[in-house]
């Protein structure tokens, strides 16, 4: 069981992965039911989160500055928190993209992107849930390579969905849009496995 004092920064976790699957399930939600008359509210909506989520992280770093115990080194605390960020921010990306190169109808691969980017924080969820008992817990590798399997299968969608638009489309500005969105959806699946990455770096440092 975690000490009492660390439950400060473990919640702080929680909190951080639990916006990334909230701005996660928006993206899905905007993507599978597209209408681009809506992307700017849409967008008020995930920028909302990303303030939120910057919040809790800074927050946290305040906390550390001044902790005088800390669950495991204060650098491991600083990456992990960083990075969960990360997912938040490459997800609102995606979003703002949609908006600003005027994708106007949305590609059936894409809607396969973002589903496993969604799985992919559902897993980074149930991960940083278990990070608090790691000594013991029966699970938390098995979310560490669901997630790394997840991102796997998202670099070969990734490389099929790229083939295919640069071999079909022929509106060279369409071609440049989703480019730029393919890639920012298989780099939040790459931000969710640098989190098991960290996991995984202080599981071993402490074990």
């Amino acid at each position: 069981m975690a000490r009492k004092n660390d439950a400060f920064y473990f919640d702080g976790f929680r909190d951080s992965a639990g916006k990334a699957l909230e701005a996660a399930r928006l993206l899905s939600d905007v993507m599978h039911d597209y209408d681009p008359a809506h992307l700017r509210e849409r967008m008020e909506q995930m920028h909302r989160i990303e303030q939120s989520a910057d919040e809790i992280r800074h927050h946290m770093m305040d906390e550390l500055v001044t902790a005088f115990i800390t669950p495991f080194e204060r650098e491991d605390i600083a990456s992990l928190s960083s990075t969960l960020d990360d997912v938040t921010d490459r997800i609102e990306g995606v979003l703002s993209r949609l908006y600003y190169d005027n994708v106007l109808d949305m590609r059936p691969d894409a809607l396969q992107m973002v589903d496993m980017m969604v799985h992919s924080c559902e897993r980074m969820g149930g991960l940083i849930e278990e990070l608090p008992r790691f000594k013991r817990s029966k699970t938390l590798r098995e979310h560490v390579f669901s997630i790394n399997k997840i991102e796997e299968d998202a670099d070969h969608l990734f490389v099929k969905a790229m083939r295919t638009l640069h071999t079909t489309c022929d509106d060279p500005l369409q071609v440049f849009a989703w480019h730029e969105i393919y890639m920012h959806l298989e780099r939040c699946t790459d931000d969710c496995e640098r989190v098991a990455d960290v996991v995984d770096g202080i599981v071993m440092k402490n074990s």
